[in-house]
């Protein structure tokens, strides 16, 4: 059986390494499996309508010393041991 990663469960903090876990039919499923760096911390309101507090959590990623252009929800990443 596959062991399936799942996202940590807390906030990610800038610094933490994580890597991009999509599944195939996402848009943006050609960053899956890249592994990066926490920079950037975006907090809304979807725990309100979801009821799960991590899901107000976005995240922005650097990998190879580019940020990526795109905010990645909590449950998008897992942390990288």
């Amino acid at each position: 059986m596959e062991d399936i990663s799942q996202p940590a469960d807390e906030v990610y903090s800038p610094g933490d390494e994580v890597r991009v876990y999509l599944g195939p039919d996402d848009p943006d499923g050609e960053h899956h499996g890249k592994v990066g760096t926490v920079v950037d911390i975006l907090e809304d309101s979807l725990a309100e309508e979801t009821e799960r507090n991590l899901d107000s959590y976005s995240y922005r990623v650097e990998v190879d010393g580019q940020e990526l252009d795109i905010w990645f929800r909590h449950r998008d990443l897992v942390p990288e041991r």
